[in-house]
């Protein structure tokens, strides 16, 4: 079946939601959620960027879920509640990336420009990796297309990416509760991209809060408490290549220096954060609270300055 592209179908959308954004928050005289020229700039160049990469590498995606389809275990057809199916296994899926993206440096290395940017406002979801396949984040993907036609899965990915453009602002407050409890919404995700002890590493969903909640890794939004956004070591640069590549530069950096083999790999395999040393501290161990008690890691623990409106 010949399914169209939710993403390009998307862009025009994406863009005059950006501008009606802009519009209510300079009418509202607002702060929360302001755009700042550089950091949009920034954001729609790593947009531009990662959609280039997707099809300088779309070879190697689409090879993989053909290979793989070749030995699917069930043709279950294209009725409507195999839909229904696959996009509940692809936002599951989804689940299972996002959470490794976050306690996997490797993985890390690609998903933290996403979290790069100290705004959050519709333009931030805009801000994609440029090195998503080549971290062969696409694997979590892979058993899906024992099951569903390669097709049927790239729509519902499209679908689930669509979704979540529009939960990246601060301009919606809260939905009805009914919603919040089953959906990924503005409120659940401002968590996930806060950098705020209790935020960290939670709320990894796509479109269904529901994995977070069965998992264990929700947090609601506090009531009484500012959120911070970033990551807990800031760039302070809005230059689209060190976004880019920063993390990647940073493991280098560490297995060049590791003392050994076994700390080489734990460079790349443990969550962002690990050192053989302990000098630096992972989001358990600040969720923790163990930075008070690290001396030594003050310097990893802080974070730059929220870059300003000019």
């Amino acid at each position: 079946m010949d399914l169209p592209d939710p993403v390009a179908l998307a862009i025009p959308a994406f863009i005059l939601l950006m501008a009606a954004e802009m519009a209510w928050i300079w009418r509202r005289g607002r702060t929360a959620g302001h755009y700042e020229w550089r950091d949009t700039l920034t954001s729609l160049l790593m947009g531009f960027g990662s959609t280039i990469a997707g099809l300088l590498f779309a070879g190697m995606l689409v090879g993989s879920a053909l290979f793989v389809s070749q030995f699917r275990l069930v043709d279950l057809g294209w009725g409507w509640w195999v839909f229904l199916l696959c996009f509940l296994a692809d936002d599951l899926a989804y689940y299972a990336f996002h959470r490794a993206a976050h306690r996997v440096r490797w993985f890390w290395a690609s998903h933290v420009v996403h979290h790069s940017s100290q705004h959050y406002n519709l333009s931030t979801a805009l801000r994609q990796t440029w090195t998503g396949t080549l971290s062969l984040s696409f694997v979590f993907s892979l058993p899906l297309f024992l099951v569903f036609d390669p097709a049927m899965v790239f729509f519902c990915s499209g679908v689930n990416l669509v979704y979540q453009f529009w939960i990246h602002t601060e301009s919606v407050k809260t939905m009805p509760r009914w919603f919040e409890f089953i959906f990924n919404t503005p409120s659940h995700h401002r968590v996930h991209h806060a950098t705020n002890p209790r935020c960290l590493d939670r709320n990894y969903a796509g479109m269904l809060i529901i994995w977070d909640r069965m998992f264990g890794t929700f947090e609601p939004e506090p009531a009484n408490e500012p959120l911070r956004y970033g990551i807990v070591r800031n760039l302070g640069s809005f230059n689209p290549l060190w976004v880019a590549a920063h993390e990647w530069t940073g493991i280098a950096q560490d297995v060049w220096h590791a003392p050994d083999w076994r700390a080489r790999w734990n460079y790349i395999a443990q969550p962002p954060g690990w050192s053989h040393d302990g000098s630096r501290l992972t989001s358990e161990e600040i969720r923790a609270g163990v930075a008070p008690n690290r001396a030594e890691a003050r310097a990893d623990r802080d974070t730059a300055p929220p870059l300003r409106p000019a």
